[in-house]
C-alpha cells in the first residue's frame, strides 16, 4: 500500500530511524514526505543555572546547548531528505519547541496527510533519552491514521 501525503514524526534516533524506514516504503516516486522534529520544551529552561555560577556562563552554556540541537537537527534533515531524493520523493520539514505529542497534533490538521508514521517508544532496557511522545493524546486527538512502528530488534 502506497501513500500520497505523509507527516513523519522523526528525531534521529534508532526508533525514529525505523519510522523513517518504514515511511519511504510506503511512498511512491509520486509522494510528499512531511518531516517534523520537535524539541521538548525541557529544553527551552536548559541553561545549566543550577551549576553555572555567573550569568556570561549560563548565556555560553545555552548557546552551546542551542547550537548542539541546531546541528542534530541539521544532520537529521540532511540524512532523511537524501533518501527521499533517492527514491524521487518530495521532501519538506518544520521544527517546532513545544510537547511532541500536541505538536504533532496540530501539524496534522493543518495540512491533509494520508498517514501520520512515528517510531514506538524505546524500550525500558535500551539506552537512550525517554520518549516524550504521549501516544494517549495521538489517540484522542489525530483525526487521520497513525502508524506506530516497533523498535528495531536488532538495536
Amino acid at each position: 500500500m502506497h501513500y500520497k501525503h505523509l507527516l513523519l514524526a522523526s528525531h534521529g534516533t534508532l526508533g525514529a530511524c525505523a519510522a523513517e524506514n518504514a515511511s519511504f516504503k510506503l511512498c511512491h516516486p509520486d509522494s510528499r514526505l512531511h518531516q517534523l522534529i520537535v524539541v521538548p520544551d525541557f529544553w527551552k529552561g536548559m541553561l545549566g543555572d543550577d551549576w553555572l555560577n555567573n550569568a556570561m556562563t549560563q548565556i555560553t552554556y545555552g548557546k552551546y546547548v542551542e547550537g548542539e540541537l541546531e546541528r542534530e537537527i541539521q544532520e537529521n534533515v540532511n540524512r532523511v531528505s537524501a533518501a527521499a531524493s533517492a527514491q524521487n520523493v518530495a521532501y519538506s520539514y518544520e521544527f517546532m519547541l513545544g510537547k511532541p505529542a500536541e505538536c504533532l497534533v496540530k501539524v496534522a490538521d493543518a495540512s491533509r496527510f494520508d498517514l501520520v508514521v512515528i517510531g514506538s517508544p524505546r524500550p525500558k532496557n535500551k539506552e537512550g533519552l525517554k520518549s516524550r511522545m504521549h501516544c494517549e493524546t495521538l489517540l484522542r486527538f489525530l483525526s487521520i491514521p497513525l502508524l506506530i512502528i516497533p523498535y528495531p530488534d536488532d538495536a
